[in-house]
């Protein structure tokens, strides 16, 4: 059987697991998708560089040249960023070539280029490796629910962030703190920019978003906040609830008025399966019609489970070229609105530093009421001069709980507003 080539594109940690995983497996790849997987050759930026494992005589500087070439057959882009991979990418597909990505940031601001280009000229476009890194949850998305009406997608998809927050929790350590052992431990780059800001995160949400709700969304479409704001008293104030704070990715289709996607730290409650995922652990609840609540859990990031999923997507890709076939085109059919963040309904929390007098609850829930925003439940604390209130909302609109702790702020009784978090779960 004539061999499936493959080109590679970047060698970094997950380019150079990728090739130590073909090479050391050949026969058992070569059986399971009906023909050899050959490499082909690996574009680099420094051929000099040392890479173990890697053979030398494989690389080269010319990128476009490898991913365009006449002889292979499948092209593995592991560069990241927007360019060069965008035109590398596009270049395959023009050529024939079926790609498979890890570009998280590319699928998410121009993921419909690429998909028509793929469309267009026959071929595949795989890209399990973008989310979740090891746990296949683009490929259910894609294959095994397409069948379901999705009504949600819910997770923890950024390993660092949990991990920060995890410390946080568990040892009372500060955000800063728990950044910095993140960074000493490998978990968070040196400018953790990209995870600590959500950015990684909404890149995801954008990509999972699409896929569910079968609906172009690009990462500028996610509402997005960091956890740089989250502070020791956030987390101790959760804990005081037995609920834990959590950087989550939340996905929902509203009927048809539209899709609403965003990523923000939120209170969980610990009895929530979400609530037990530690360290850099990433874990994602799917909720669908007719399959219900589905949850999906495992190594999020690094270089061994990334170009696990990476080698899954090239050998489906590899059995469709050898069958003379093509797997599953995305789909953006229904073309739903995306509903603005202000418009989205979900609950909070507040923890308001309040004069200790009489009436100041009555005067809260006043503005609380005037707003439209309706309590759940209330605790004060705190004698003296001071006191504090912590107040669960029911249900209400981000713009209406917006207004009322805008309200709150100007108000005589209260001294300051301590905490705003969102919370999901019952708590």
């Amino acid at each position: 059987m004539k061999p499936v080539r493959v080109a590679l594109l970047g060698c970094g940690v997950v380019g150079t697991e990728v090739v130590r995983l073909l090479l050391e497996q050949s026969d058992d790849l070569a059986a399971r998708v009906g023909a050899p997987v050959e490499l082909a050759g690996i574009a680099v930026r420094r051929p000099d560089r040392v890479r173990e494992g890697v053979p030398a005589d494989l690389l080269t500087t010319d990128a476009m040249g490898l991913a365009t070439r006449a002889d292979v057959d499948i092209v593995v882009e592991v560069i990241g960023g927007i360019e060069p991979a965008r035109s590398l990418i596009v270049g395959a597909l023009k050529s024939g070539k079926s790609v498979v990505s890890a570009n998280k940031a590319l699928l998410a601001e121009d993921g419909q280029t690429l998909f028509a280009a793929a469309r267009e000229f026959g071929v595949d476009l795989y890209y399990e490796a973008s989310v979740a890194g090891a746990i296949p949850l683009l490929r259910a998305l894609r294959e095994s629910l397409v069948g379901d009406s999705i009504h949600r997608v819910l997770g923890i998809v950024n390993g660092t962030t949990n991990y920060i927050l995890d410390q946080m929790d568990t040892h009372g350590a500060g955000f800063a703190d728990a950044l910095a052992e993140a960074q000493a431990l490998g978990y968070a780059e040196a400018d953790p920019t990209a995870d600590v800001e959500a950015f990684d995160a909404a890149a995801k949400a954008a990509i999972l978003a699409q896929l569910a709700f079968h609906t172009p969304v690009t990462a500028a479409d996610v509402h997005r906040e960091g956890i740089t704001e989250v502070t020791a008293q956030d987390v101790a104030g959760a804990k005081a609830m037995d609920c834990v704070v959590k950087i989550l990715a939340i996905c929902e289709r509203d009927g048809d008025r539209g899709v609403a996607v965003r990523v923000h730290p939120a209170m969980i409650p610990r009895s929530h399966p979400l609530g037990s995922v530690r360290g850099a652990y990433n874990a994602v609840f799917v909720e669908a019609e007719s399959a219900g609540s589905l949850m999906f859990y495992g190594a999020g990031a690094g270089g061994a489970p990334t170009a696990s999923a990476v080698l899954g997507d090239i050998v489906a890709v590899a059995r469709n070229r050898v069958n003379g076939a093509s797997g599953p085109v995305e789909t953006t059919y229904a073309a739903l609105p995306i509903l603005p963040m202000g418009e989205t309904v979900t609950r909070y929390y507040v923890q308001l530093d309040v004069a200790d007098q009489a009436g100041v609850l009555a005067q809260v829930a006043e503005e609380f009421a005037r707003h439209g925003v309706s309590i759940q439940a209330v605790r004060q604390e705190g004698s003296g001069e001071d006191a504090q209130l912590v107040i669960v909302t029911h249900r209400a609109t981000d713009a209406a709980l917006n207004a009322t702790v805008a309200s709150l702020r100007g108000h005589a009784s209260v001294r300051e507003v301590a905490s705003v978090m969102r919370v999901e779960g019952d708590i």
